[in-house]
């Protein structure tokens, strides 16, 4: 039983010890009820308190159970809550630390609530897509008003319980503790007080029986659907929410009660919110590595050097400096070092200027940064990244270097984006040390992190990332190595169909449209632009060597020999005003593309925006198959996540590889087989790979 039940003098107190944070599982539930049950039947017993043990009151459902039969079994979340309005002594909720999703719900389902200040308050569920399915809806409008409760059921956003406590005419507290410490004395005081109030069998109060209603009632909820719409985009679930509590205003508490839970139990069955519970799931799976156990012991970084002051070493420099650990930049010119640090002040202080961070918050991350031109003064580092120029020789000396004079069981890490991490290894005599960290650019603002697991990177050293990259706030995914590890050797393949869809008859703004109406942030052309046309051109040049058989357009190599970059030469793909980031269509490249497409005697055809989206996404799905089948992934949800989290895929579409899922593996194949048949394409690539076509045939998924 999750639940622990204790009889303090005339107060059963029943605490809930399901860790983390006590989720609202069903064994948690039947220790709920048959604590209620025995408190009842118990005469020396006048009231109960419902606590939480540990770090939560109770976070909601118990996300194990997720999907299962559990989840619903009897008694349900509902039933739950009705045991308590139902008990005839009073129940008082004593809630700290956190209470939210289900566990707010239990909450204003007891007769009384007192809260340690401090707790977050949250009904999250509109972020998977959901509304609160157990009272929620049709509950927190009654205790702290309409537009206060739609706001938290909007946002799914935390409230601290002492801002709640301020709002006029609050229900929710009956009382504020003075300190989490002081709670449960606090509680059974409140509990003793409330059985002595009601000795004379007055009723007990229900918040289902508190009024509720909005002055300018449909004009509100119109504004308010208005507003939703309009931010929301594609989700459905923040309208609902708009709908379940105007019905809590227009209707009988129960009659209520059933649109929220048939509003709930419609969206539990559309595609965005399966796509939004994958993401939820898939982040917390992602930090879980098959073969290194959680108890794994991690080595210690107190103090982190990092290796180059441009964009790159600047932006990872201040993801450590946010997170208190401090920095040394080292570059090889003083100038170049001033610049790196003019940037990070720059960065911070416009934080300021937007009033995103405290000016006491800038000095003391300021402070935590020194800067060195030397190696030798770098050596007692904890862990050290280096953010030096792509290619291989540069390395070298870097990690040479590096092993000379770093301190033993020091981290050596490399944020190569493409290049062979066993290969930099091997440049030290302590291979088992280094492990590849690729941030993502801007790296203080992308949640992507790839760890990049050598042949021979220590078990405690992977721990020990994956643990620092949770504390930078970072999504961190585990890559094998290969050439682009998971995001770069997928994008590849992307790129290379954008580039034969032009060849075939598109533009590159009409590729860019559809793929953003699909929902990308950017398409593949306005994304080069950002990234710089260079960067890929690179790339090519070295795979022409290695690789001279894989078949690419040319038309990204004449657009780089025209010295069109993108955004910094202020022509690429399109053409730029100075200082605007507006991508203007450029009659120049669409006449480059013509003549190209002449020169090969291709005929242009009209394409249409399903073909494009399909053959970008399909070519994703497939390369991700063959990660998957080479053991570079270890599980379809690390792909999503990368593709979420660092190259701007929808959200509400969950991920590519849950996305072929939700189209049917059988239905992607197919397409890849009409691709193969392409002349202009490249016929050997739309093979579908070994995994998919497994999958297909078993009718399986690959999540």
């Amino acid at each position: 039983m999750s639940a622990e039940y204790k009889v303090h003098g005339d107060v059963a107190v029943i605490t809930l010890m399901n860790p983390p944070v006590n989720g609202l599982g069903l064994s948690t539930r039947i220790g709920i009820t048959d604590g209620l049950e025995k408190a009842n039947n118990d005469a020396a017993v006048k009231a109960i308190v419902i606590t939480g043990g540990g770090k939560a009151f109770s976070g909601g459902a118990d996300i194990r159970e997720f999907g299962s039969p559990k989840a619903i079994q009897e008694p349900n979340l509902l039933s739950v809550i009705r045991a308590c309005e139902n008990s005839t002594k009073p129940v008082v909720a004593a809630i700290h630390s956190v209470a939210m999703g289900g566990g707010l719900e239990l909450a204003l389902g007891c007769h009384y609530r007192i809260a340690a200040p401090g707790t977050s308050i949250a009904l999250p569920e509109v972020k998977l897509g959901l509304i609160p399915g157990a009272g929620g809806t049709q509950r927190l409008p009654r205790v702290i008003g309409v537009e206060a409760a739609l706001n938290m059921i909007v946002s799914g956003e935390a409230i601290k319980s002492e801002m709640l406590a301020m709002l006029p005419g609050q229900k929710l507290f009956d009382a504020m503790a003075k300190s989490a410490e002081s709670l449960p004395e606090e509680a059974l005081g409140l509990a003793r007080k409330v059985a002595a109030a009601h000795a004379d069998g007055s009723p007990l109060p229900l918040v289902r029986n508190l009024p509720c209603k909005h002055p300018q009632g449909d004009a509100y909820f119109q504004f308010a659907r208005n507003m939703v719409k309009g931010m929301a985009k594609n989700l459905p679930a923040p309208a609902k929410c708009v709908d379940a509590v105007e019905a809590a205003t227009k209707k009988k508490f129960e009659d209520g009660m059933v649109i929220e839970r048939d509003i709930f139990m419609n969206l539990m069955l559309t595609p965005e919110s399966r796509a939004l519970r994958h993401i939820f799931m898939a982040d917390r799976a992602a930090s879980k590595i098959p073969d290194v156990p959680e108890d794994t012991p991690k080595r210690e970084i107190k103090s982190v050097a990092v290796i180059g002051a441009g964009t790159m070493g600047g932006g990872i420099s201040m993801n450590f400096l946010n997170a208190g650990i401090p920095v040394k930049m080292l570059e090889m010119k003083q100038e170049a070092l001033d610049r790196g640090v003019a940037t990070i002040r720059k960065n911070y202080e416009a934080q300021v200027k937007k009033g995103k961070l405290k000016p006491e918050k800038y000095d003391e991350r300021m402070a935590l940064l020194s800067t060195t031109l030397s190696y030798d003064e770098i050596g007692q580092a904890d862990l050290v990244i280096e953010a030096v120029f792509e290619e291989m020789g540069v390395k070298e000396a870097v990690f040479k270097e590096l092993d000379r004079v770093m301190k033993p069981g020091a981290i050596l890490a490399s944020n190569t984006s493409t290049l062979d991490v066993n290969k930099i290894a091997s440049f030290t005599k302590r291979p088992q040390d280094v492990v590849g960290m690729h941030f993502f650019s801007p790296a203080n603002v992308m949640k992507l992190l790839e760890v990049v697991r050598g042949a021979q990177t220590g078990k405690d050293v992977l721990a020990t990332v994956m643990a620092l990259g949770k504390k930078i706030k970072k999504t961190s995914v585990v890559s094998g190595v290969c050439d682009g590890f998971i995001g770069n050797r997928m994008i590849e393949q992307y790129s290379r169909q954008a580039g034969f869809l032009i060849e075939e008859g598109c533009t590159p703004a009409q590729v860019d449209k559809a793929v953003e109406k699909f929902g990308f942030a950017m398409g593949p052309f306005r994304m080069g632009d950002l990234a710089g046309n260079d960067i890929g051109w690179a790339i090519r040049k070295r795979r022409y060597q290695e690789k001279p058989d894989l078949k690419y357009s040319k038309t990204a190599d004449l657009l780089c020999e025209m010295g069109r970059y993108g955004q910094k030469t202020g022509a690429g793909w399109y053409d730029y005003q100075a200082g605007k980031r507006d991508a203007i269509p450029s009659a120049v490249v669409v006449e480059m593309i013509e003549k190209h497409r002449a020169a090969l005697g291709i005929a242009p055809r009209k394409i249409s925006d399903e073909e494009i989206v399909q053959r970008l996404v399909y070519s994703l799905v497939n390369e991700a198959a063959h990660i998957l089948e080479e053991g570079i992934a270890s599980k379809a949800s690390d792909i999503d996540m990368v593709y979420l989290t660092g190259y701007g895929f929808p959200l509400w579409r969950g991920g590519p590889m849950v996305y072929a899922d939700t189209v049917g593996l059988f239905n992607v194949a197919e397409a890849m087989k009409r691709f193969a048949k392409n002349p202009h394409d490249d016929a050997k690539f739309w093979q579908p790979a070994p995994l998919l076509a497994r999958l297909v045939a078993e009718g399986k998924t690959f999540n």
